[in-house]
């Protein structure tokens, strides 16, 4: 096998476990509620506190570590990653439990930017724009399969499991970059105000908005999947697994169509793809009432959300390439951050919506921010193409 395609790999296993690291939450949310004997909107928080977390910290540390070299600095931070998930496979309580979330949270969006920019350096022109998004594609469709992985392992043995089984990866993983990434490589020291100037661009924020507003809609039922298939819908603790590896396979179909229809119709189909959210949240309530229906519909949900994260990443790449170069590192970023802002807004309204409205009613909620993402998809396609 050559170095490049071991490379290759390397950098997609370690955005797909940074991703698992985070989205694992969501599929032993409820065992970690019960393990601390704390409710499960307390426990919820887990995932909104992370996000935001990761939203902040990941273009502060991008920024602040620019000027070093940049395999010392993944070595660094994929060390830091390590401590925390640990910290978090052996917590003793919910307060040490926050923290070592903190801790993983604060450095994973950092290290998927460096990753992002070994996969620059690394990659012959022509297979620069594949590798680009099979790593985002790993982060990606772990938001999805992280769930059922979590769930499976906790169900078979713990959650703590779950997490010692990412920090037991991260070592064989960490032993792979030390090997594969290439030494001395140095970031250009691009002013921040020039880096900046990207988010001024129409088609960007524009764009932002979008992403922010279906991931938001998407966690605004996705942080309770696992009380839905359950209670909701009536499935076994014993089916829910394979169910979640179902709805996950639809995310990773979704996520392989969006690569085909960002090369074919780039971002025009935008709003047609946010219409079909919008639809099938107001539809969750009555659906719901059939259980076999109630997972088709997750299925078709999850599809067609996991196509706008790389349509919008490859547009956020273009722009930056065509007329802000020197922001190419935080174009990079946009996709992970965007995620993280969804994440921790539809987690912490979906908190605090279950205190007022049934689970089962939960679409309604996510059905506003899909609107939002209609509206936005129709004006940043129009802006594209003026």
């Amino acid at each position: 096998m050559s170095k490049f395609r071991l490379q290759s790999i390397v950098f997609v296993l370690t955005a797909f476990l940074l991703g698992c690291n985070e989205f694992m939450v969501v599929g032993v949310i409820s065992d970690i509620a019960k393990s601390y004997s704390a409710s499960l909107s307390t426990v919820g928080f887990l995932v909104t506190s992370f996000a935001i977390i990761y939203a902040v910290c990941t273009p502060v540390i991008t920024t602040l570590t620019g000027k070093y070299d940049r395999f010392k600095v993944l070595m660094v931070l994929m060390l830091v990653f390590l401590i925390g998930n640990t910290l978090t496979a052996f917590a003793p309580n919910l307060f040490w439990l926050f923290v070592s979330r903190i801790i993983t949270a604060a450095v994973a969006g950092a290290i998927i930017s460096l990753i992002m920019v070994f996969v620059s350096i690394v990659a012959p022109i022509e297979k620069r724009a594949m590798l680009v998004a099979a790593t985002f594609a790993g982060f990606s469709i772990a938001t999805i399969v992280g769930v059922p992985i979590g769930t499976a392992i906790s169900t078979a043995f713990s959650w703590h499991d779950s997490f010692l089984l990412i920090s037991l990866l991260t070592v064989i993983v960490y032993g792979f970059l030390f090997w594969l990434v290439p030494r001395n490589s140095r970031q250009e020291n691009a002013s921040l105000a020039n880096q900046v100037q990207l988010l001024k661009d129409r088609r960007v924020y524009m764009g932002i908005i979008v992403m922010i507003s279906l991931m938001t809609a998407e966690y605004t039922f996705y942080t309770y999947i696992r009380p839905i298939i359950t209670t909701v819908l009536g499935y076994s603790a014993n089916q829910l697994s394979l169910l979640l590896g179902l709805i996950g396979v639809t995310f990773i179909l979704g996520n392989t169509c969006a690569g085909v229809i960002a090369n074919r119709f780039g971002i025009t189909k935008l709003t047609l793809i946010s219409a079909s959210v919008f639809v099938m949240l107001l539809a969750m309530n009555i659906i719901f009432h059939v259980s076999w229906l109630g997972i088709v519909l997750l299925c078709l949900l999850c599809f067609v959300l996991g196509m706008p994260g790389s349509i919008l990443q490859v547009m956020f790449l273009n722009v930056a390439d065509r007329d802000f170069p020197e922001a190419m590192n935080l174009a990079s970023s946009l996709n992970p951050i965007c995620t993280n802002i969804g994440v921790s807004l539809g987690s912490l309204i979906a908190s605090i919506s279950v205190n007022f409205v049934q689970i089962s009613e939960i679409g309604y909620i996510g059905a506003i921010f899909a609107l939002v993402a209609i509206v936005s998809s129709a004006v940043l396609i129009k802006v594209a193409k003026n």
